[in-house]
């Protein structure tokens, strides 16, 4: 069976399983459901800190096979801009429109401030750590971002020195994500528990409540998925959208379930890989991008969020507070760091609006809801950015990318292995 169909059958026993353990509070139902959903996230998570730091490493040191390396670098690093200021401006546009704190029933009163919150301070200087064991244990995403390319610029300035171990490095990093592929095929049993867990816990009602936020956050991220990303796509890179979802569907629907960038890291360097991208710019932009590239999390999220608490809290916002909000999504998107969630990023956001902490607190309980949308907006932007650098350097095999049909996970990783990876040109 496809992979996609599993997921797909896995989204409607979770919502069906879900529904039944609600109506009739069946109490162990619910304890199984988020069992087995929390089992997955956690086999996700644990793989994350390792997985991490040798892609960092690697990728940072394959740039040394690519032509050109620092203009490919610095092209990724801009279309990561590009498309995060488009997203933020829909979604500021869709909360402007839209009032979605208004007619809620909510008050300040149903807030509460979150037990950690993000301040620029903290953001920069949490990106250098203090010892080399405390961000792995803690799951400090961004300071194992910058021990790794340290230690990958490290090893290009050393040369043949640094070989053994770069080939020890890779050899792990291939570990990992064999190990990780073997949590990827448990998706659609991890589906029914997450998707089950979420509707019996909260509920259809919760999901009233926030009717209007809700559907600003996910009708944001579907016009930059199917209206942003085609354009960029059909005008810049000059290829078929088309191509490009059926090529990375099963990376953008499991990112959709596992909620995890970083998570899904495996799958969608795999499927860029496999839409003509060169295996030696896709190991350095989708790692580089699973931890920096948020258009979901960083970008639409926190734009209808802020417009929201504001409006909660009865706090106006003006022009320079918009530009503000643009400027944080650009800057901080590290800051959420491919994990589940967004609330570092939400809290940075309202920090430097100086709107009440407590704001976060009235979204924590449909936030697993909306962190689904959202993850799969960040990781087909993941996949999107080196398509069109590839495509706008002459890198992208175009025959590949028109060629592709089949989901990678459909096949064995040996078998994907086997293929031969178009090299740059």
């Amino acid at each position: 069976m496809p992979f996609w169909a599993q997921i797909l059958i896995g989204l409607a026993l979770g919502v069906l399983l879900g529904w039944l353990a609600r109506s009739q509070d069946l109490s162990w139902l619910v304890t199984t459901l988020e069992k087995v959903g929390g089992t997955f996230v956690g086999l996700l998570k644990l793989a994350v800190a390792p997985l991490v730091f040798f892609a960092i490493l690697v990728s940072v040191t394959n740039l040394r096979k690519v032509n050109n390396a620092a203009r490919l670098a610095s092209r990724t690093l801009l279309w990561f801009m590009v498309t995060s200021l488009i997203a933020v401006a829909i979604g500021l546009v869709i909360g402007l429109v839209t009032n979605p704190g208004a007619g809620t029933g909510l008050t300040p009163a149903d807030g509460a401030a979150p037990e950690k919150t993000g301040s620029w301070i903290d953001f920069l200087t949490g990106i250098v750590p203090t010892d080399v064991i405390t961000p792995f244990t803690e799951l400090n995403v961004l300071q194992i971002v910058f021990m790794a390319a340290v230690a990958g610029i490290a090893a290009l300035q050393l040369g043949e020195k640094a070989q053994p171990i770069l080939t020890l490095s890779e050899s792990v990093l291939e570990l990992l994500q064999k190990a990780l592929w073997w949590v990827i095929r448990l998706a659609p049993l991890g589906t029914v528990g997450l998707i089950g867990n979420a509707i019996a816990t909260y509920g259809w009602n919760l999901i009233g409540e926030y009717a209007t936020f809700t559907a600003d956050i996910y009708v944001g991220c579907l016009i930059v998925l199917f209206g942003v990303y085609p354009a960029l796509l059909a005008t810049v890179a000059k290829v078929s959208p088309v191509q490009f979802f059926k090529g990375a569907w099963p990376a953008i629907q499991l990112a959709f379930v596992s909620r995890s960038s970083v998570g899904t890291m495996p799958l969608t360097q795999k499927v860029t890989e496999r839409l003509g991208v060169p295996k030696e710019y896709a190991s350095f932009a989708v790692p580089f991008g699973a931890t920096t590239k948020m258009d979901g999390c960083a970008a639409i999220y926190p734009a209808i969020a802020a417009i929201f608490v504001a409006q909660i809290f009865d706090v106006p916002l003006g022009v320079g507070d918009y530009l503000l909000i643009a400027f944080v999504s650009v800057v901080g998107s590290a800051a959420t760091a491919g994990l589940t969630g967004a609330t570092v990023m939400l809290t940075l956001t309202l920090s430097t609006l100086g709107l009440p902490m407590e704001g976060v607190g009235l979204l924590l309980a449909i936030d697993p809801i909306l962190d689904m949308i959202r993850t799969a907006t960040n990781v087909a932007g993941q996949a999107l950015v080196p398509v069109v650098v590839s495509a706008r350097e002459g890198l992208l095999d175009r025959d590949q990318y028109n060629a592709v049909h089949a989901s990678p996970v459909d096949e064995t990783p040996e078998a994907e292995n086997a293929r031969p990876v178009a090299a740059a040109a």
